[in-house]
């Protein structure tokens, strides 16, 4: 039986797979964020509640990161990909139906049920950790950051997508239906992921019956250079252990977290903050976030080529200097300006933080990778309440003042990192 083995899939099947899957997945961080004007028109909802309704579905999309990104360094990730693919259909369908039947005149009183659909609609955000699990044990360290840059510039990218298309949808097909369109999209691409994916060699060969050690071996062969150290409790405590896996989160709470946070608060902010309608805001919002996605490709690339630490450094001395500008009362223009600025320095931070994960947490990466992409993503469902709530405090203010957080975490996370003193890589 051992003789027979054949290993299925290669590398770049497998990015592939895993970057789609992720693609459908991650459309749930503008779940709620273009819609969110129709969500506080119909319940009467405060910029607190807005803020929080905009990013609920980011918290079982980070939290979930954690356990799920460790099952990675036992099942290989294909399992768990799916399993968070189809938690997030049920959700869509839980809240297509809830509209069908109670939007809009009986909809003020949905607003915990709603919060609760946002939830589980949002856990395929969490397949990140999974799919950046899957990659970097199908890719040589070398071609890692590149790949991961990849993965996670690409998924991302959906959020903005979602973000312009959304309003186009909501105003062609009215606020249900766009609902139905969402729900189908995502099984397309939980059956898309199912159909490409394939494990890393090493996870065939332990599920083929070759033993740990002789697995290894011939995962080597095939080009496979990471292999996990244990199971789901001592990935996660091996990884725990590291100093450099917590400075990495508190990095990614700042700009992955930001990006999500961002990506469902935006277009609140260029609706109520700036006047734009709908459609602008979308636009806007989508800039930023494809871009914002995008650059996590270069930033991969120059993270191989300069180190991980100083593209790092560098792109959150950007955001700490945008998200002064961003409390002033610019302008859209001049504003939007500075979004898309502080969009490319969260790519290629994002990227840049990737990258070392499999530097310095090598034996437990499925571990580290949940850790940081589950509580650095934790930041997208922190943020948006809490510029919300400033908005509250400070009315005369406007809706620019919470950026002012960015700038705080970045200089929070410039101080960690060197004091740390994470070894340049």
């Amino acid at each position: 039986m051992k003789e027979e083995f054949k290993l299925a899939g290669n590398a770049q099947k497998s990015l592939t797979a895993a970057t789609l899957g992720f693609f459908f997945g991650a459309m749930a961080i503008s779940l709620f964020g273009p819609s969110s004007g129709v969500f506080a028109d119909s319940m009467n909802l405060s910029p607190f509640q807005i803020g929080l309704l905009v990013a609920v579905p980011s918290l079982s999309g980070s939290l979930l990161r954690i356990p799920l990104g460790a099952t990675v360094d036992v099942n290989g990730g294909r399992k768990s990909f799916i399993t968070l693919m189809v938690l997030s259909v049920i959700g869509l369908i839980g809240l297509s139906l809830l509209f069908t039947f109670c939007y809009p005149d009986n909809m003020k009183d949905l607003y915990y049920v709603i919060l609760l659909l946002g939830c589980l609609s949002g856990c395929g955000i969490a397949t990140f950790s999974v799919g950046a699990s899957q990659t970097s044990y199908w890719f040589v360290k070398s071609k890692q950051g590149f790949a991961l840059g990849i993965f996670g510039g690409l998924g991302t990218a959906s959020a903005g997508v979602l973000a312009l298309a959304l309003p186009a949808i909501l105003k062609t097909f009215g606020f249900t239906n766009a609902y139905y369109i969402l729900t189908f999209v995502m099984l397309l691409g939980c059956i898309i992921y199912i159909v490409l994916s394939n494990n890393a060699p090493y996870f065939q060969l332990m599920k083929h019956g070759f033993t740990k050690e002789e697995s290894k071996i011939k995962a080597q062969e095939h080009g496979q250079e990471l292999f996990p150290a244990g199971n789901v409790k001592e990935s996660l405590r091996l990884s725990a252990k590291i100093p450099q896996t917590w400075m990495l989160v508190a990095t990614y709470f700042t700009t992955f977290g930001g990006f999500i946070a961002l990506t469902s608060w935006f277009p609140t902010f260029w609706q109520k903050g700036q006047g734009l309608d709908l459609i602008q805001a979308g636009l806007l919002t989508a800039t930023f976030a494809i871009l914002a996605a995008l650059c996590r490709i270069p930033g991969g690339k120059m993270a191989d080529k300069l180190g991980g630490v100083k593209v790092s450094i560098f792109s959150l001395v950007v955001v700490a200097i945008t998200g002064i500008i961003m409390t002033l009362p610019l302008g859209w223009i001049p504003l939007f300006i500075c979004a898309i600025v502080m969009a490319v320095a969260f790519g290629f931070n994002n990227a840049a933080v990737m990258k070392l994960v499999p530097v310095y947490v090598s034996q437990s990466v499925g571990g580290a990778s949940g850790w940081i992409g589950g509580l650095g993503a934790f930041g997208g469902f922190v943020i948006p309440p809490l510029m919300g709530k400033m908005t509250e405090l400070y009315p005369d203010k406007g809706y620019g003042l919470g950026f002012i957080l960015f700038t705080i975490f970045s200089l929070l996370n410039i101080a960690i990192n060197y004091l740390g003193m994470i070894r340049k890589k």
